[in-house]
């Protein structure tokens, strides 16, 4: 699996605003099927920072209906990525 298809974007949310005020910790969605090693090295690759931990979650899909159809929207992982002590930011991402 190459490096940019383990991390899909990074979510920008009203929580995820407020997790990264303390200006360690990022929040990315990433593929179903990957791993704290392969995030970690995704991200420390990508971003040049040093990782010190990662917390991951799988968020379950809705059930959306369309008239009387009902169909259901595909599970998701999201990754909670904690940079070590006096790590930076990107600049790409602080604005977000």
């Amino acid at each position: 699996m190459k490096l940019t298809d383990v991390i899909r974007r990074p979510l920008i949310t009203e929580k995820t605003s407020i997790l990264r005020e303390d200006g360690r910790t990022l929040v990315f969605h990433v593929a179903v099927d990957a791993n704290k090693v392969q995030i970690k090295r995704a991200v420390e690759q990508l971003l040049g920072s040093k990782v010190e931990g990662i917390r991951t979650s799988i968020a379950h899909g809705k059930v959306k209906r369309q008239g009387r159809f009902a169909g259901r929207r595909s599970d998701w992982k999201k990754a909670y990525v904690k940079l070590r002590e006096g790590a930076k930011i990107p600049e790409f991402l602080e604005g977000a």
